[in-house]
């Protein structure tokens, strides 16, 4: 089995797939998911029968929670875990936090006032709009232009304050943690290392200790100490000379060489490692994050490897799904005809046409 093939099956990509949106992403340990659409597919796409609904269903009734727990970016947690997630990787951020308030002529006396506001109007389970708290902490006279605003509900996040609710009219509502999430996990530091370790070893196989550290945002010696700590439940081998991380009661194997997946941008089999060299060619990275810019394309993935990107059109029809090929593929239509048809039944539309353009 190789590298690669071993992270398709604990990814849940290939192989047994798990029942509910909360069962994958209690596996996974958190799920990258600042773009709303996209990581609604990758986490509907390890589901046996991939469903939108299904996956909005989950966040509409609080058994996935979004958050800002790793590098102070969004990811789905399990909602028991979303506290001790953001004390374990938030606190650095917001210890560091002082130069970036200091450009938005922002103070922590100013970031406290806001907390009071925040938890008056949401306090008894109710959910705002980004827009409506914005023109709250506005009316109460502290600006949230230029930046400011967006700084300061990541601020409340980032501090256990308030978390992502549902969609509302399209557009991101907001709840108090304590609400939206009650039953917290507590954990010991160490015991949070080690628990965190664990889930990520387990999904995300084989991976390095800066695959890791990468991942949570942490340093390398905590990373290496959090997988220390979890090494009752885990391996160390040797893989052409580098150390990787494997779970002690691996999955079973299955052939995933001719296997096609069509994968979300920001998916976890891309986004989840330091080194991604395995996955794709080193001069075929940018065009997955054209410019460097952090906006991560949807990914053709075959026998592992990331080959092309795509994208989706949706009408009335159908869906129209592009396929981008990094190079020429022989047979590429009919192979993705099938990934093609689950993303359509994932949305619930027909499949529209189906094309195959050049990267160039």
């Amino acid at each position: 089995m190789t590298l690669i093939g071993q992270r398709l099956i604990n990814q849940r990509i290939a192989g047994e797939r798990l029942a509910t949106p909360a069962e994958i992403v209690r596996w996974l340990g958190a799920v990258q998911a600042q773009d709303y659409h996209q990581c609604l597919w990758a986490v509907g796409s390890r589901l046996p029968t991939p469903s939108l609904a299904a996956v909005e269903a989950a966040i509409a009734d609080g058994s996935i929670l979004r958050t800002w727990p790793m590098r102070g970016t969004i990811h789905f947690v399990p909602p028991e875990d979303a506290r001790w997630m953001l004390k374990l990787c938030g606190e650095r951020l917001l210890a560091m936090d002082a130069r970036r308030l200091g450009q938005l002529e922002l103070s922590y006396a100013d970031i406290e006032q806001t907390y009071t506001w925040i938890q008056a109007a949401l306090s008894g389970g109710k959910r705002m709009t980004r827009g409506d708290l914005l023109d709250l902490i506005e009316r109460n006279g502290i600006s949230t232009k230029g930046g400011r605003g967006y700084h300061i509900l990541w601020h409340s996040a980032q501090s256990g304050l308030i978390c992502l609710g549902p969609m509302q009219d399209k557009e991101q509502t907001f709840a108090l943690l304590d609400d939206w999430a009650p039953q917290q996990r507590a954990l010991s530091t160490d015991e949070a290392l080690a628990e965190l370790a664990r889930r990520y070893v387990v999904s995300h196989a084989p991976v390095t200790v800066y695959d890791f550290a990468r991942w949570t945002g942490m340093t390398i010696t905590e990373a290496r100490k959090g997988l220390e700590g979890a090494a009752g439940d885990l391996v160390k081998e040797k893989i052409d000379g580098v150390e990787y991380w494997q779970p002690a009661s691996p999955l079973p194997p299955v052939d995933t060489d001719e296997s096609v997946y069509l994968l979300a941008g920001f998916d976890e089999y891309f986004i989840g490692y330091k080194d991604r060299e395995a996955i794709v060619a080193p001069e075929f990275a940018t065009y997955i994050v054209p410019g460097a810019n952090g906006i991560f394309k949807p990914m053709l993935v075959i026998g592992g490897r990331v080959v092309g990107t795509w994208a989706r059109t949706v009408k009335k029809k159908g869906v129209t799904i592009t396929i981008s090929p990094f190079a020429a593929i022989d047979g590429l239509a009919e192979r993705v005809s099938a990934p093609a048809r689950e993303y359509a039944e994932y949305l619930g539309v027909p499949l529209g046409e189906m094309k195959v353009e050049s990267q160039t």
